[in-house]
């Protein structure tokens, strides 16, 4: 149920995220005051193989990587990447 305020946002998923998820870009439904911690929580509601990843995955908020505070609008370029692990 779509409640006024609420707000659509895109996400481009990348590597085992959209393996997991199985498309990108997905569409995620927030409050308006939404931030990238509450994108975190949304992200792994609509998509539970996406929720041992979430706390973990890296937000970019158009070039930068954001914290978890930082305010979302739907007119922003949103990506979510794995943590990379390598030698």
């Amino acid at each position: 149920m779509k409640v006024p305020g609420d707000m659509k946002v895109s996400v481009q998923l990348f590597a085992r995220a959209r393996d997991l998820v199985g498309t990108s870009p997905v569409e995620v439904e927030l409050p308006q005051n939404a931030n990238v911690g509450s994108l975190r929580r949304a992200l792994a509601a609509q998509f539970p193989a996406l929720a041992p990843l979430g706390p973990h995955l890296l937000v970019a908020v158009g070039q930068d990587y954001a914290r978890d505070q930082q305010p979302l609008s739907p007119d922003q370029e949103i990506a979510c990447f794995p943590p990379v692990s390598g030698g």
